[in-house]
């Protein structure tokens, strides 16, 4: 049998058609098809009952699907094995990431990385679904507060908070004395926010004070929120990271900080995957970028 027209098999049934397993995978759609279609002509069965806008496994594919996904999951392994000894990172690196820290900081990294390793054909998606690493096609997934998980391992990277930012001409509504409540404040929100959000935060000697947040203005991204702050909109509450720049260089300043614990950010990958060198070498590269997990604007 052959291994390779095995394994495209099983992409396609993984994945539920060709059109998505080729933009997952990178491999063409057509060479998918026609692997498919050399294994069935090889075992004399058909696998896939394909249709015009979808397709399903036979019984047959079903039955090879499960007993072939698992060994070639670890003939996969046993490669990343090999490869992981090696002393140069090289092939596909797929990263999915949440939308605020690729655009504010993996950028950057990212283009780092890829001066220095080369053979390293780096991809980084910006998304805030929760991607499964396997079935997606993705060798590292980075995470904010991620549930525990026994098919994931990782390491926390950097930790984050929110803040209370506004335009520099603005004036604060936080009352000079602490545990005042449904203060109303001018604010910028997300869509999804509820109408009845209260928002609970910190300013130094004024303790915790709760606000009301009053809506001049939804959007539905924090980049998009971030710049009608900057713009005098009104007030939001933003992560630290988002904002850090903007406050070193004057564009807001912070009212206070929101009263819950910092988030975690993770990366993570598939726990039956060993660490190959591209991802070893990828979170040497984030740990670098982010030294006792605190995020710097200048990075």
């Amino acid at each position: 049998m052959d291994l390779q027209a095995l394994a495209d098999f099983n992409l396609v049934a993984t994945h539920g058609g060709f059109g998505r397993a080729s933009r997952i995978t990178g491999r063409p759609k057509a060479t998918l098809s026609r692997r498919v279609a050399e294994l069935e002509h090889q075992l004399k069965v058909r696998l896939i009952e394909r249709g015009s806008r979808s397709l399903r496994l036979t019984d047959e594919g079903r039955a090879l699907h499960g007993r072939t996904e698992g060994l070639l999951a670890e003939i996969a392994e046993a490669g990343d094995a090999i490869a992981s000894r090696a002393p140069i990172p090289r092939g596909r690196l797929r990263i999915s990431a949440p939308i605020v820290l690729a655009h504010v900081a993996l950028s950057r990294i990212g283009a780092r990385f890829a001066l220095a390793y080369p053979e390293v054909d780096l991809e980084i998606v910006a998304e805030d679904r929760v991607v499964d690493p396997v079935e997606d096609g993705f060798d590292l997934v980075i995470r904010i507060d991620p549930a525990p998980d026994d098919r994931l391992v990782g390491r926390r990277i950097l930790d984050d908070e929110r803040l209370l930012v506004a335009s520099p001409a603005l004036t604060s509504p936080i009352p000079a004395t602490p545990h005042q409540e449904h203060v109303p404040v001018k604010a910028v929100l997300l869509t999804t926010m509820p109408s009845d959000a209260t928002w609970r935060v910190r300013s130094g000697p004024a303790g915790v004070s709760l606000l009301s947040p009053e809506p001049v203005l939804r959007l539905s991204s924090l980049l998009m929120v971030r710049d009608a702050v900057v713009a005098g909109a009104g007030a939001a509450l933003l992560p630290k990271l988002l904002v850090a720049g903007d406050l070193e260089a004057g564009r807001l300043v912070q009212w206070a900080t929101d009263d819950h614990p910092p988030v975690g950010i993770w990366a993570l990958q598939s726990s039956r995957r060993l660490v190959s060198a591209k991802v070893r070498a990828f979170l040497e590269a984030l740990a670098a970028a982010f030294p006792d997990r605190a995020f710097n604007p200048l990075l």
